[in-house]
């Protein structure tokens, strides 16, 4: 809290400002910051997060873009060199998973979501595929024994690589956990770090899989998406979901080694490989 405080008394010198911890998150520290009468969140990064690919500057321009196009909070300050970001506090609340799967839930996500990936570009690129390989080498260079998992993983994400084939770069969040949506009579999505131009059914099937949707929940949602029902989509959604979780189990990983966090990332990059082979099993995918 001490580091917090002295960094609002940096943003905002000589003013009188509340400071209190917001919850959620792993490796970031979020605070609201009441300073007369307007309110704030104060987002910290956290230590050695440029080795899980998070580049600052790319989370503030998504975050901007989220804002012009109605999704996100509005950024109001961005301190490159501490990598400390400013927004509005949105006053809105959670969405459970359960909500989630209403049909009228649906659409308005669909529309948010819609409304990012449709909008210019921004700076930084996203692929799945590249980023689980850098997490590898990464945590190898940090004396992580790379699971046994690894490997056969690897050769289903080249697989379904080959069946996606070429797609092409939109805006995209690449986060899209529960805890990063927020109802204040629109729905707003939080969190832009992972932010980058990429494919647009990572972020669908991203969405998906953190929500434990069924195949039924994927056709209402990208119906919804689209504006019209094709099998195509889902079959797209379901084989991104392995490489949703294949980035998750990979980042768990390298967390393993690089982080002074009391976390257990070893048991969630477990539970996400689990949930990759069970993926596997559903499309047939194992090798």
């Amino acid at each position: 809290m001490e580091g917090a405080r002295a960094a609002v008394e940096r943003l905002w010198p000589g003013r009188s400002a509340t400071v209190s911890e917001l919850g959620g998150g792993i490796t970031n520290r979020n605070f609201k910051v009441d300073v007369d009468g307007e309110v704030f969140v104060l987002r910290m990064g956290g230590a050695k997060t440029e080795l899980l690919g998070i580049d600052r500057a790319v989370e503030y321009a998504a975050g901007r873009r989220a804002f012009e196009v109605g999704v996100g909070p509005e950024v109001v300050h961005f301190e490159p060199a501490e990598g400390w970001l400013v927004s509005r506090f949105i006053d809105g609340r959670p969405i459970s998973p359960e909500e989630m799967r209403r049909p009228s839930t649906l659409t308005r996500v669909a529309f948010a979501m819609r409304a990012f990936h449709d909008a210019p570009p921004i700076p930084g690129r996203f692929n799945a595929w590249a980023i689980v390989d850098s997490y590898r080498a990464t945590a190898e260079a940090h004396g992580v024994a790379i699971p046994a998992e690894f490997a056969p993983a690897r050769a289903i994400a080249e697989r379904i690589r080959a069946a996606r084939g070429a797609q092409p770069n939109v805006p995209c969040h690449n986060d899209l956990l529960n805890g990063n949506f927020l109802d204040d009579g629109s729905v707003r999505i939080v969190d832009w770090e992972y932010a980058g131009m990429g494919d647009r059914f990572f972020d669908l099937a991203n969405f998906s899989v953190n929500h434990e949707f069924s195949v039924e929940d994927d056709r209402r949602f990208l119906a919804a998406y689209f504006g019209a029902e094709r099998e195509s989509d889902v079959v797209a959604v379901r084989l991104m979901r392995y490489m949703s979780d294949f980035r998750e189990a990979m980042w768990g990983v390298l967390q393993s080694g690089i982080s002074d966090l009391d976390f257990d990332f070893n048991g969630y990059a477990a539970k996400h490989f689990a949930r990759m082979k069970a993926s596997a099993r559903e499309l047939q995918l194992n090798t």
